[in-house]
Parts: structure tokens; sequence; C-alpha cells
């Protein structure tokens, strides 16, 4: 039926529902309109209603920025000669110079520079940078990040409903970084881990409505969950994705080891709009192929990049460039987003598709393209200022319509903010821990124990086994000599201090007396320590209780390094260069000593104890059932550690 001929047979119905059962309807009176209260527009609609009025040059602009190459991003082209007219935080007019006819307060000359839009992160754990958002903001905006989709499940499982609070807070309080929350699936990340969060339909609905910055669903790294109607945290993972959907937000995924196809088309199958967790390119193709966002780390995006334009992929808009995790150290020695965009670029991408990888698609891919993203109006006014676009090389980079960022160093002051106590006081073990809770005991009359073996990132269906013998003590310990040490988690949140510890291989201290502990476990961060000796990890453990987080490393029994991080036990709120430096000198201390198979500081420890997919036989913190901690996080078995 053709469409006029479709409104024909349609109207008698149109008719009888808008007059309703043959009563007319009746449309207020001009005397009633004028008496009603009139709607009170909110903050975003009034600078919306400001900005056409400066567009029209009826009202005045507070900067220009002159004659800079523009990248339009929507359109993959390098404007030459261009004005960036800007109103408060705001883009109001872009356009040749000159073309504006209105005046404003500055005029900046930008010709002979590059501009581009503000970088942002597609998936980013704030946490990993050691640094609270404030500060994180002084690390990053040099580097020309100014806005970040910050996946939270790292604090979620430590504040649990005061997520999204958290975030805010240094935004509302004059931090020009945006930061976009991404609700924490992963809390907790299985049903075999408890701590200060839990998180199903209810609670996120609650933050989607709580404010509009809050966008999606993090990664959702339970496949098992997913896929399994019979796994204990179906129902928990499904009300979030259905929540999430409800309330029109984007389901991000984690589809670490998902390669087979149709373990692909599951996965997208299920919602799941992203993926940071490819390793192989053609891994990654095929995930893009079937209609998976792709979050390329700088690993990934030296090899993907390579293929896709082997592949002569025409249409890069499915594709971004992101961080994940990267500590402040780091980030100070390599960059933030413009080393992965940079990264893009010597792989051999075009520098104006490198740029949106590095902004527009992010935003489109959130749905957040009308605040950030490009150089256009009534976008934040985020703009990198570039000497060089093929190298990434920064010059200034504006922030809200603020100079931010000046060559390496941040322009703006940093607010203070008092973080309450359910940020700072989360390290809850309720006793101090002893040598004793360390002590592996073997079933009496035995020489020697069968000892079950992990090593980071063992992904492997089945965990390793080996013997050890037992001392005259009747306890097994240690044998560095072997490359094998004690691994340990300390429960931090109920107030009971339980430890569940077990041997790991290849990896750990040699030198006597030696223990590394941390608070950042993720993503349950429960309080790791790997050591060669009870006391050592004891004192380890105790000193990151005494800090209310952080790192300690102890050798010969006595503590070399720490690293305060009180706010949650994963970040600070203290100056970049400072943690930084606290950073620095705890890897200066590790490399003093000795290590099995790499030398210096096992930082990988930090991401070895994840319970999300690939990986299968894990060390948990004790729980009901299961006192020792060695579970399979994919069907719930568990084993002894000695036998």
């Amino acid at each position: 039926m053709k469409p006029h001929r479709l409104l024909a047979a349609l109207l008698p119905a149109l008719i009888l529902g808008l007059h309703g059962c043959g009563k007319r309807a009746e449309a207020p009176s001009p005397a009633a309109s004028a008496t009603a209260p009139a709607h009170v527009f909110s903050d975003e609609i009034r600078t919306r209603q400001q900005l056409v009025q400066v567009a029209l040059a009826h009202e005045p602009a507070d900067l220009i920025l002159r004659g800079a190459t523009v990248l339009n991003v929507v359109t993959r082209e390098w404007l030459p000669a261009q004005d960036i007219v800007i109103k408060g935080s705001r883009i109001a007019w872009v356009g040749p110079q000159g073309g504006w006819p209105g005046t404003a307060t500055e005029t900046v000359d930008a010709s002979g520079e590059w501009a581009v839009p503000g970088f942002g992160e597609s998936h980013k754990h704030i946490e990993s940078t050691y640094l609270t958002p404030e500060y994180e903001a002084a690390l990053v905006i040099p580097h020309g990040n100014t806005w970040t989709v910050e996946d939270s499940h790292e604090i979620s499982n430590v504040i649990g409903e005061h997520n999204v609070d958290f975030w805010l807070r240094a935004e509302r309080a004059g931090s020009p970084l945006k930061i976009f929350p991404s609700i924490g699936s992963a809390t907790p990340p299985t049903v075999y881990e408890h701590g200060g969060g839990y998180y199903g339909y209810r609670e996120m609905s609650a933050f989607m409505e709580a404010d509009q910055r809050v966008i999606s669903l993090g990664e959702v790294m339970d496949w098992p969950a997913v896929n399994d109607p019979n796994n204990g945290a179906h129902q928990r993972i499904w009300e979030m994705i259905q929540a999430t959907v409800d309330h029109d937000g984007v389901v991000e995924g984690h589809g670490g080891g998902l390669v087979k196809a149709e373990e692909i088309n599951a996965f997208a199958a299920a919602g799941l709009s992203s993926d940071h967790e490819a390793r192989l390119p053609q891994e990654a193709f095929d995930k893009l192929r079937r209609g998976v966002f792709i979050e390329s780390r700088v690993d990934l995006t030296r090899v993907l990049i390579p293929l896709l334009l082997k592949e002569n992929l025409q249409d890069w808009s499915n594709v971004s460039v992101t961080t994940d995790d990267r500590d402040v150290l780091a980030t100070q020695q390599l960059g933030s987003m413009d080393y992965n965009i940079r990264t893009a670029i010597e792989a051999g991408l075009a520098p104006e598709i490198a740029y949106q990888l590095g902004s527009y698609n992010t935003a489109r891919h959130f749905h957040i393209e009308h605040l950030v993203g490009s150089i256009a109006p009534g976008r934040y006014a985020d703009v990198v200022l570039l000497s060089d676009p093929k190298t990434v090389a920064i010059s200034r980079v504006y922030a809200n319509g603020k100079l931010a960022g000046k060559g390496k160093d941040y322009q703006l002051p940093i607010p203070k903010i008092d973080y309450p106590d359910w940020a700072l006081q989360t390290i809850k073990l309720g006793r101090e821990i002893d040598a004793a809770d360390f002590r592996i005991d073997a079933p009496a009359g035995r020489k020697d124990v069968n000892v079950a073996l992990m090593e980071p990132f063992w992904f492997a269906p089945d965990f390793i086994t080996d013997t050890l013998p037992v001392q005259a003590d009747g306890s097994v310990v240690a044998d560095p000599a072997r490359g094998i040490i004690k691994v340990a988690l300390v429960d931090r949140y109920h107030g009971t201090g339980a430890v569940s510890k077990m041997f790991w291989r290849n990896v750990g201290p040699k030198t006597p007396g030696a223990a590394l502990a941390s608070s950042q476990s993720h993503d349950m961060h429960n309080i790791w320590v790997a050591g060669n000796d009870d006391a050592a990890m004891a004192l380890a453990v105790n000193t990151i209780a005494g800090m209310h987080g952080g790192w300690a490393l102890v050798s010969e029994g006595k503590v070399v390094a720490k690293v305060q991080l009180d706010i949650g036990g994963l970040m600070t709120a203290r100056p970049v260069n400072e943690v930084a430096g606290d950073m620095e000198r705890l890897h200066q201390a590790a490399d003093a000593m000795d290590w099995i198979n790499n030398p210096g500081l096992p930082d990988r420890m930090r991401f070895a104890f994840l319970t999300a997919s690939p990986w299968k036989w894990q060390l948990v913190a004790p729980y009901d059932g299961n006192p020792g901690g060695f579970v399979n996080v994919v069907t719930g078995e568990t084993h002894a550690v000695i036998w």
C-alpha cells in the first residue's frame, strides 16, 4: 500500500483515537496557559539557548581560537584557517577565519597549528593510575585526554552504592576531566567472591536514573554466567543487562578467550557491544565483522592496524584505541591517549583516521557525540592543538574552554576534595595479621606432599601439580631456589582477616625474608601477598592496613618501600609527581632484590587474580564452603592446595 493510501486507511482510527470515544478533546485555554507556572529549564538547555545567541553574534563570546587547521572528524577532512568560537565551556561557532561577526573577550592565535578534538578513553580504569580523578586530570589532560569512559568495577567492589557519587565529585568541584561512569558489572566478579558491593537490576537502574553521565554497563566479564542458565550468577548479570537496555544504555563486553565463531556470535547476540580483550588481530577482525566495537589497547593496535589496512577496511567507525590499565609512572613515561593514537599512526593508519579512533568513534559508540568527540557547535570546548599531527606533538590543550595543558604541564588549579569515610576507611581486617596466618601444615606423618601450583596468567583448564618436602615442624614452605613461593589473599572487607594461601611458581622474591603485597588485586581487591617468609608476608599486609591501602615491599625482614593508596585502597589524592616518585622508589627497591624468573617488581601480580574469562582455577578469599579459597571459577569445583 502506498503511503497516502495507508494514511487514508488509518485516518478514521486516528480521528477516533484523538477524540476518544466520541468526546472531543479540548485544548487548554490561553488564560489557563498564562496562569500555569513556566517550566524551569535545565542547565544543559540554558547553555544551549545561550550558544544559539552567541552563534548568531547576538551575544559576545569568551574566547576565539584563531586560524588553526581543524580536523573535522565527521567528514574526515582538514580545514585550514578556521576559527573556533567558545562561550563558557562549549563551542558556539566553527568556520573560516574572520567569518564570525561577533566579539570575544579573548582571541588566541592558533595559526600554524593543527586542532583536533579532545581525546576520549573508550575503556579505562582510572583506579589503575593510582590517582583520584582530580589528580588524574592533571596527569592526562596535558596528553590530550579530556574525557574518559570509566569502567568502574574496581572501586565498585569497594564502595558499592557510592560508585557514581565518587566519580562525579571531582568534576562537580571544578575538575575539567569529564568522566562518564560505566557501572561495574563485575560487582562481585563471581559468586565465589564477596566484597563491598552488589549490583543487580535495582542497583543498575538507580545508577542510570541518578545522573545522565552514567551511560553504560561496564565490561561484562563473567561469560560463564552469561551463557549458562545454571550458573549461580546468571540471574544477576542478566538483570544488569536488562536494566541497562531498559534505560537506553550501552552494554560493554569482555571477550577474553572467546575466539571460536560460535562464541563470538553468542557474545554479540547477548548484546555485548564491545571488546577490549582481543589479543590477536584476526580475532579482533572476526569480532568487528560481527558488529562488535573494538577497543584496541596498544599491544593489539600494533598488529591490528596492518591487518585492517591489508583487508582494505573502509569504515573505521567501529574501532577505537584505548588504555585500559596504566599506572601513573608508566603514563608519565609513555603518555596517555596520545601514546595510543601515536601507536596507531606508527602502525600505518592515516592520522585523520587515528584521531577518529581516539575521539569521535568512542563518542558515537556511547551516544555522547552531542557532548564530546568533535570540534563542533554545542560540544565541550575540548581542543588539542598540535605542532605536528603525524607525531601527535601537543603544544596546548583546552578543556571546557580553558587552557588546561601547555607542553607537559597542567595549567589549572586542582580542587581540594574531602573524601568521606566510605572512601577512606575501606581496609577492614579486624585484627593484626600474624605469620601463623600463612602457615601451611602437612597431614600428619608425611615426608612430602602434593601441591597445587599456579602462576600469573595461567589459563589452562587444569592447575599445575608438584611435590614439596615437609619440614621438621610439620609445615610446608616455599622453595625459591626451585622458583616456588607462597601466595595469599587476605579478606579486607568483613573484619575477619580471613586468609587463603597456596604455592605459585615462576614469580616472586628470592631475597631472604622477602614479600610483596598490594591492595590492588583486580577485581575484588582483597590484599594479595607473595613471599618466601611468613613473617615478611604478615609485615607487608599489616603495613598496607596501616596505610589504608597501597603497596608494601619487604626485604630481609624490613619494609624497604611502600606506596600509600588510601582512597578505596586503590587510589590517592596526592600530586602526580609525588605518587610517581613513590612508585619509582618501589621499583628501585625491587631492582635491588633478587627475583624468580623476572628481575624487579612483578607488578603484573595485581592482575593475576582476575576471575574473568579465560581464567579457570584461581585463588580467592575464603568463603562459605571453601575455606581454602582455591576454586575453578567456571565450574565452581574446589580443590585442596596440598594433599
